[in-house]
């Protein structure tokens, strides 16, 4: 079976149409009763609703933007633009019912639900068990990765997010279950991507039509960040990680970037359109100029100086820049500031914004504004011509082997093994030319982690909030205010752009649920503690 995750939501419309389905067949509740069993039968039904399962992947409710609200609470980045419902949720100030938060959780449920459908009608569908092997092992991946994202941002020690499955005999009988702890979610998330792996091809057995489908790799690459996460509350997780990450690195050929000519160009290279299925690839939202992530439209400029309809979203903080080593190459290619050259739809231009409130912009996405104008892009045109809806032809990457090499040296250093997580460690390093590290330690991890990572979809505010790392949160943060906003060369002062915040451990671990959804439960679901 081949499914072209390039044309995924053309089949979905597809699937929606000739088979006659309504809007009723599209089950936004965390579950739903088992309404589409009818339509797993053939080969062609398969494909279709394998298709489903991934939609939700270039929502802009999810890996567009607003799953990014949660983690621009961090101390990285800031909104960039006025807009009071963002301001509120990094302030924390919230209900649970802002667009920004209950919008993802939603879709997101939306998606495990697709997931369970195609567990449920799979069994019976008449092909080959090849084809259902893996389209169970994707269904099973889908799941657990729509159920991390749920479980690490609305779950809590002491209360999980709700979960039910095909597998349960009350399946589609019942509102699905609220979870005693999110270690409970995790516990589930874990046993379907252990299936996953089981029933997944590698992905260096995909062609060009199976590129970002669910494989091998991306489940053992989400079973490690879910014990990273799990361990917070069982230390006994770290011991799991290293084999699953030597695993993804021996039977699945995954590797850093190098070999670019450069210590930056190593690192730029990662976030090129010519690196979407690099060896550096766990998983990503496979785009194109017709669909897949908004990401790097949102964070471009406002407006782009008047040459393309940027959002002007989610910008680089003054701390961030100062975490970096003087002569870290990662700094450049992660945060563009005043001054600073780049090549914009053919033209050198240098940096300024009028609209940044921190005076940097995130430089990591901006490859596909760099070639020529539109018109002479032609029938290789990089971005969607729409700024309303600016996909590009570059993947955004969710997971990459940089992120398994730190959890691998974070697991070996909470288990007192610091030598040896000098090894993955110090790959990282010296990929940008920087000094080795005997023997890291936590916080050297800490600083790493957050380098190299910078403004992706890795969260930094969960590494802060599992690491007790509080005082960072709270703390005020800075950026440049220059004497000119257009004026590249201006001057500028370093100032407290955002006033120090009230981060609360014993309310603010767990993001609220909606309480229309809590009130909707007929009080089966409890909000988050604190809230």
């Amino acid at each position: 079976m081949k499914i072209n995750i390039k044309f995924i939501f053309a089949l979905f419309v597809s699937m929606v149409t000739i088979t006659g389905c309504d809007q009723n067949w599209v089950d936004t509740k965390p579950n739903g009763a088992a309404t589409t069993a009818f339509f797993w039968k053939s080969e062609e039904d398969v494909k279709r609703g394998i298709a489903a399962i991934y939609v939700q992947m270039g929502n802009e409710n999810t890996w567009g933007r607003n799953l990014f609200w949660m983690q621009d609470a961090s101390d990285d980045i800031v909104p960039g633009r006025v807009r009071a419902e963002s301001d509120n949720i990094k302030n924390f100030n919230i209900t649970g019912r802002e667009s920004g938060i209950a919008n993802g959780w939603r879709d997101v449920y939306w998606m495990m639900n697709k997931a369970n459908q195609a567990l449920e009608g799979l069994p019976t569908a008449t092909v080959s068990d090849e084809v259902k092997n893996k389209a169970l092992g994707e269904a099973y991946f889908i799941r657990a990765f729509s159920h991390f994202w749920l479980a690490y941002s609305w779950g809590h020690e002491d209360q999980g997010v709700p979960f039910d499955g095909p597998e349960n005999e009350e399946y589609g009988k019942r509102i699905p279950p609220q979870l005693a702890s999110v270690t409970d979610n995790y516990a589930q998330i874990i046993k379907d991507l252990e299936k996953a792996a089981e029933l997944l091809p590698l992905f260096s057995t995909y062609g060009s039509a199976d590129q970002g489908r669910a494989h091998k790799v991306a489940a053992w690459g989400y079973m490690i960040k879910t014990y990273a996460y799990w361990a917070q509350y069982d230390a006994t997780k770290w011991a799991l990680i290293p084999a699953l990450a030597d695993k993804i690195k021996n039977e699945g050929g995954r590797a850093l970037v190098t070999g670019k000519g450069s210590a930056r160009e190593n690192y730029q290279s990662v976030f090129k359109i010519e690196s979407n299925w690099s060896s550096e690839y766990i998983w990503s939202v496979t785009s194109g100029v017709q669909g897949g992530s908004i990401f790097p439209g949102v964070t471009l400029e406002n407006k782009g100086w008047g040459i393309f309809n940027g959002w002007g979203y989610f910008q680089p903080t003054e701390e961030l820049y100062d975490e970096y080593e003087a002569t870290d190459p990662r700094r450049e290619v992660t945060i563009l500031k005043f001054g600073d050259k780049f090549t914009y739809f053919g033209k050198e231009r240098a940096y300024y914004s009028t609209n940044s409130l921190s005076g940097f912009q995130n430089r990591k996405y901006m490859e596909p504004y760099s070639y020529g104008t539109n018109e002479e892009a032609g029938s290789n045109l990089m971005i969607n011509q729409n700024g309303d809806g600016p996909t590009t032809r570059l993947n955004l990457p969710l997971m990459r082997y940089a992120e398994i090499l730190l959890f691998k040296a974070e697991a070996l250093i909470q288990q007192g093994k610091n030598a040896e997580a000098a090894i993955p460690l110090n790959e990282i390093r010296a990929r940008v030319g920087l000094a080795p590290i005997s023997a890291p330690t936590l916080n050297d991890l800490k600083h790493e982690r957050r380098v190299e990572l910078a403004c992706e979809w890795t969260d930094r505010l969960a590494d802060l909030k599992r690491w007790g790392d509080f005082a960072k949160i709270n703390a005020p943060l800075h950026g440049r205010i220059h004497t000119s906003k257009t004026d590249p060369n201006s001057a500028f002062e370093v100032k407290e752009i955002w006033p120090a915040r009230n981060f609360d451990p014993a309310k603010h671990m767990a993001w609220p649920i909606n309480p229309d959804e809590i009130s909707r439960s007929n009080g089966a679901y409890k909000q988050s503690p604190g809230w």
